[in-house]
């Protein structure tokens, strides 16, 4: 096992700031959910910066719930109820999903809004270069992982039910005011390339061709893999997700190979290619192909777009940490990875024409 594995897998006792009436909960899921039968002992997941997500264990099945954290939020952020939503549609359009058990939007069970769902058993990959498996499983995970992302980018969002997801069409000039004002609410100092890719990005960005569900946050960590076999059985973290661009989506789960391994365990100057690691080119042009798709000429603007609005997240987690609500006590050490990121993100922006 990884250090990253150590430090994101499995549970704990939950927080003391996190924590809330378990035999309310115990009232409510004998209520709500059918087959339900305690007694339940519940824990708190390790990994997950952003909704604290918790395993409610009963002597006859696990549960997970994930609830809005405590304390001051930021306009918009951590709606579990649009998490809740688009796991169940996509389900039942036959995409990898947990089995969604019920939202509650009442405050007054645990202090916050909260949903409940299976408890996946299956294997997580918080390192991104698998540490432990030959170059061919290797390829096999990333193949698959690629496989579901262009099954979701494909589901026909309204007859599954989400044609009301997100609003259908410039998506970039949404998601660079949304992530702007967010970057904006929780800024604690001048970062200055943060600033000019905020005047830059609104007017640099390409057509939108196509309109699909976007996870928003999809990379190998958000995924569960079958126990043996080199397949996705559920993606998880649905916070980001929205209708808008599929390739917003696919390019930002490409940021892992231009990344060095500090931020995000990145592929920068790792030779990946002996350990069976598909190449940028070679997983791009699998994507294209099962996307019907000729190449993606802008990646530059996606890959500057994509930086900027992770470091805008990080920055959100950092702001939450400051005020002793963050769900990982490493939120603290985020503070520092904002000023490199948005030069990255500066950088990419340069390459392509800024």
């Amino acid at each position: 096992m990884s250090d990253l594995d150590d430090s994101f897998s499995g549970t704990k006792d939950v927080a003391s700031s996190l924590s809330f009436d378990e035999a309310a909960l115990a009232a409510w899921m004998n209520e709500t959910v059918a087959g339900f039968d305690g007694p339940m002992t519940v824990s708190q997941f390790k990994g997950g910066q952003s909704n604290p997500t918790y395993k409610l264990d009963t002597p006859d099945r696990s549960y997970v719930l994930r609830r809005k954290p405590p304390g001051k939020l930021l306009p918009s952020a951590h709606a579990v109820d649009r998490e809740y939503k688009v796991m169940k549609s996509l389900g039942g359009a036959g995409f990898p999903s947990p089995i969604m058990y019920g939202l509650c939007m009442d405050r007054d069970i645990i202090g916050t809004e909260f949903y409940v769902m299976e408890f996946v058993e299956g294997r997580i990959f918080w390192d991104g270069l698998l540490p432990g498996m030959e170059p061919e499983e290797r390829g096999q995970i990333f193949d698959a992982s690629n496989a579901t992302l262009a099954h979701l980018h494909s589901i026909d969002i309204e007859a599954a039910g989400l044609g009301d997801y997100g609003k259908p069409g410039n998506y970039f000039q949404r998601q660079i005011g949304r992530w702007t004002k967010q970057y904006r609410a929780a800024e604690t100092t001048t970062v200055s390339s943060m600033d000019k890719l905020i005047d830059w990005l609104p007017d640099a960005a390409p057509e939108q061709e196509r309109t699909s569900v976007v996870h928003g946050d999809y990379r190998l960590d958000n995924m569960i893999f079958h126990p043996t076999e080199p397949r996705v059985i559920a993606v998880l973290d649905w916070e980001l997700s929205t209708l808008g661009d599929p390739l917003a989506d696919f390019t930002y789960q490409l940021m892992g190979w231009v990344m060095p391994p500090e931020v995000r365990g990145g592929f920068l100057g790792v030779d990946i290619a002996s350990m069976g690691i598909p190449s940028i080119e070679e997983y791009t042009a699998a994507y294209c192909q099962r996307t019907n798709r000729d190449g993606i000429p802008a990646l530059d603007f996606y890959l500057a777009f994509n930086t900027f609005r992770l470091a805008s997240i990080v920055q959100g987690v950092y702001s939450r940490a400051l005020q002793g609500n963050a769900s990982n006590t490493k939120g603290i050490e985020m503070g520092a990875v904002v000023e490199p990121l948005s030069q990255a993100a500066w950088g990419f922006a340069k390459k392509a024409g800024a």
